[in-house]
């Protein structure tokens, strides 16, 4: 997992820099820690994956780059998290990415919907970043000092992220008569998956003053999503809300062949470097 990644000004080594700073040698995640360092790393990593399908598939060559930019912000994103997960028990980020099979990864399922057309991704994008935003704006204050470092720098990049997701939103919604029935079909797909976002563990409060209470974002979320529906004459879905469970590694059906192509390469060829 190498990235030199540059969005806007911000550099993946500067997140790496930042997170170096927040914390001496010492710095060793504990196994609770660890956990929850997972759960949102593996939200980015598996993002990251999915959006880097769309390169040279994109509709127009402009959202090849934008959806590739994203992408690798969310790479960066997982590198910061997984390599702290890892300190707690000589894990490297590598390790983690490559060498876990399903069960033990712990994202949730909405990150693990296929791409579908693009308005099914966009849709994902626009849950996704409302969340990671309001995540990351918060997190940013937790008593860890290593996640309120990567927090602050990710915050600003999935800033961009909401703001790309929302405008493709009411860009579909407003235009043709079909791309607003692939959009409203693709927010109706996407809705079940949203409630499992902030579901509250018990492995929140362990981590009081760490972490960040799920639940506690659900406002914040819901002011976002319901302006971009308002301005857009959208109704919330109601209905169906899946069972979840992402985070005690109960997988949506595509994550195991999502994890298959990603995995490939380096477990075709352990220990290769390039």
């Amino acid at each position: 997992m190498r990235s030199g990644d540059v969005h806007g000004d911000v550099t993946v080594e500067e997140v790496e820099l930042d997170v170096e700073l927040a914390g001496d040698e010492t710095s060793i995640a504990s196994p609770d820690v660890a956990e929850y360092a997972l759960w949102l790393g593996d939200d980015a990593l598996i993002l990251a994956q999915q959006l880097g399908a769309w390169i040279m598939r994109a509709p127009e060559l402009e959202e090849d780059v934008a959806l590739a930019n994203i992408a690798l912000d969310q790479l960066g994103h997982a590198r910061s998290l997984l390599r702290y997960a890892g300190t707690a028990d000589g894990r490297t980020e590598d390790d983690l990415a490559y060498w876990r099979d399903e069960p033990s990864f712990r994202c949730a399922w909405l990150f693990a919907q296929p791409n579908g057309d693009f308005a099914q991704t966009i849709a994902r994008q626009l849950v996704a970043a409302t969340y990671q935003f309001a995540l990351y704006r918060s997190l940013a204050g937790s008593m860890d000092a290593t996640l309120a470092a990567v927090a602050a720098k990710a915050v600003k990049e999935v800033d961009y992220h909401r703001d790309h997701a929302v405008h493709w939103t009411l860009r579909l919604v407003g235009g043709t008569d079909e791309s607003r029935r692939h959009m409203i079909r693709a927010i109706g797909e996407m809705w079940p998956y949203v409630d499992e976002l902030f579901r509250d563990e018990p492995l929140i409060d362990r981590l009081e003053g760490i972490a960040v209470r799920p639940s506690s974002l659900r406002p914040a979320f819901d002011e976002v999503i319901a302006s971009v529906f308002a301005e857009a004459g959208l109704d919330v879905p109601e209905g169906f809300v899946s069972s979840g469970g992402g985070r005690h590694g109960q997988h949506f059906s595509t994550l195991g062949h999502l994890l298959a192509e990603m995995q490939v390469l380096a477990r075709q060829h352990p220990g290769a470097t390039w």
